[in-house]
């Protein structure tokens, strides 16, 4: 999901000589009772040197790359964003995965490329494959492709119906779109069809409000932002995005009827307007209307009053609120997340990254079955050098779940699976998939609920200044809704 160059390889070939590919999952420590409320304690050393977690928890890699599909093709290399549904018979998982492979990639290094049967384009070697797993022994019974031929997939996001979002990170001619991939009926005619009015630009991941059925999508492209040579001080231009289904019904195939891509903007917020800041509707947040998604990007760059983030990175739907990350947010750049809320029109600035062993470079993102917000890492390179999970509870408790253990390389595609008892995520290079299980806690709808209006951390919390403070109290807003504005350069009279 890097755009500055791929993150240090390992070589596969090192990797399974010293072990990696062990079919038998690595116990690190017995297992013990429920968590407290800050995490699962200390990380643990792994003596197979692949992913640090706490004790009680355990690991198995699954279809790693190089390894073979059912079909006896090779499994595709770096994966990255993913999803869990339930599986084709009862007691099984079905995992759909992205492949954030494009054609440069082709014939470099240990790449394997997605080798599908009903390519969108022939010459491209991204795309997604599915894993179906035992719930039991969390083993893989098969794995097969679902959509090929397409560019540097790297988030996206499940549907409410059950199938898989894939979004292409990349403006390579005729590529930068979303698919809908169907792992039930893979390589299907909706696997190659870009859904063209959801926008071509660089997209990154997809959510979709299952009360509304507007999906809401993030960018990460820098152009058009200020290019000063320092990395401090450079502003990127990445947008957020929704789209309004003409047919919002739930099904295969509905987003493909078309409806309205629109862009987020925001007013100047002056005393002279502080009217729009009435109760049940206390911000200037707006949405435009992007008339040609062909070239959503540029329309962005010229709309007057958009909303200018550096990276945005993953996002994740839940308890009323779609979160969103900014990898290079803050004063720091090492990242901030955001929430909005639709029914009351409301932005916050939920956490900035002050200090790296805190937080660095969140990416991909998901609210557990129990109602923490986890966040995965990409590129930290100012702490120890090795991404990391970590969670913050609804208490505003953060923990370290896991360290990658091997290399600098990212962890991709956190998710769980429907029954809520084993957490799969990528690491993508070299290529695989963990699924990880242990003394996680039962699922909380009240809790997900709960983290949904959780006061962040104090010291992830935004700093706001005194003189913010008080514009916000003029203006009926909270600290966290002012921060926002603040940081994304609107002005409180």
């Amino acid at each position: 999901m890097s755009i500055s160059g791929n993150p240090r390889r390992v070589s596969r070939r090192a990797f399974l000589s010293m072990g990696g590919m062990g079919a038998a999952a690595l116990a690190l420590g017995a297992g013990g009772a429920l968590a407290a409320e800050a995490g699962y304690g200390h990380l643990q050393p792994d003596p197979g040197g692949v992913v640090e977690l706490p004790k009680g928890f355990q690991y198995r890699i699954i279809s790693p790359e190089g390894s073979k599909l059912s079909n006896g093709a090779p499994v595709p290399s770096d994966p990255d964003g993913m999803a869990a549904f339930p599986g084709p018979s009862r007691g099984t998982t079905l995992l759909v995965r992205n492949h954030e492979l494009s054609r440069s990639d082709r014939g470099s290094g240990d790449n394997e490329g997605v080798a599908g049967k009903n390519p969108y384009d022939p010459i491209q070697i991204g795309g997604t494959t599915a894993v179906v797993v035992d719930n039991q022994s969390r083993r893989a019974i098969r794995d097969f492709v679902t959509s090929s031929g397409q560019s540097t997939n790297c988030a996206g996001g499940a549907t409410p119906w059950g199938t898989w979002l894939t979004c292409e990170e990349t403006k390579e001619p005729n590529h930068g779109y979303v698919f809908e991939v169907n792992p039930r009926d893979p390589q299907n005619k909706l696997s190659k069809t870009p859904i063209r009015q959801m926008g071509r630009f660089s997209h990154e991941a997809v959510d979709i409000d299952p009360e509304t059925g507007i999906a809401y999508l993030t960018e990460d492209d820098p152009t058009g932002g200020s290019n000063t040579g320092d990395p401090a001080t450079e502003t990127g231009a990445s947008f957020l995005y929704r789209f309004i289904p003409k047919n919002r019904n739930k099904r295969p195939g509905a987003l493909q009827e078309g409806g309205r891509l629109q862009v987020m903007t925001v007013d100047e917020i002056t005393q002279t307007n502080a009217d729009l800041f009435g109760r049940g509707q206390r911000v200037g947040v707006r949405w435009a209307n992007i008339a040609n998604p062909e070239a959503a990007h540029e329309q962005a760059l010229a709309t007057v009053g958009d909303v200018k983030f550096n990276r945005l990175e993953g996002a994740f739907f839940k308890g009323g609120a779609f979160w969103f990350d900014d990898t290079n947010g803050g004063e720091r750049r090492l990242g901030q997340i955001f929430r909005y809320f639709p029914r009351t029109n409301t932005l916050e600035l939920f956490y900035e990254g002050r200090d790296p062993a805190q937080i660095e470079s969140p990416d991909n993102i998901t609210i557990t079955p129990w109602g923490d917000l986890w966040f995965a890492e990409d590129e930290a390179v100012e702490g120890d050098g090795r991404n990391r999970i970590v969670g913050v509870t609804p208490r505003g408790e953060i923990y370290k779940f896991a360290r990658n253990a091997r290399s600098d390389s990212e962890f991709a595609g956190p998710t769980f699976s429907p029954d809520g008892s084993t957490f799969f995520v990528n690491i993508q290079n070299p290529g695989i998939t963990l699924a990880i299980w242990g003394p996680f806690r039962y699922r909380n709808a009240a809790r997900q609920q709960r983290m949904s209006a959780a006061v962040p951390p104090e010291e992830l919390a935004p700093r706001v200044s005194g003189e913010l403070a008080e514009a916000a109290e003029r203006q009926g807003m909270g600290t966290l809704e002012a921060a926002a504005y603040d940081r994304i350069g609107v002005r409180l009279g």
